[in-house]
């Protein structure tokens, strides 16, 4: 199963909503500039999950070429946590362990 692409998925939109497809882009450029905007201060979008900041810590690692040891440091990276919502329509529900 191949990703769609940025055309499929505006034809797609235009589609279902009734908008252009140059209206659509306009709105998907418009949400990434305010995700890119407001990711410091984290940034959701109900149903389909946010973008938060999360500290590292600093950690030994091995160098996969000659498998030494190195010292990976400490750092700040942004994560997009997917929502329930997201995760439940893609994956199977987790079966409860029996008791």
């Amino acid at each position: 199963m191949a990703t769609m692409t940025k055309s499929e998925t505006l034809t797609q939109l235009a589609a279902k909503t009734g908008l252009s497809k140059k209206d659509v882009a306009n709105f998907l450029d418009e949400l990434a500039m305010l995700a890119h905007k407001e990711a410091r201060n984290g940034f959701k979008v109900p149903g389909l999950g946010k973008l938060v900041l999360r500290d590292r810590k600093a950690r030994v690692g091995r160098n996969p070429a000659t498998g030494a040891q190195i010292q990976i440091p400490a750092k700040r990276v942004l994560k997009f946590v997917i929502a329930k919502e997201a995760k439940d329509a893609v994956l199977p529900a987790k079966k409860s362990a029996a008791k």
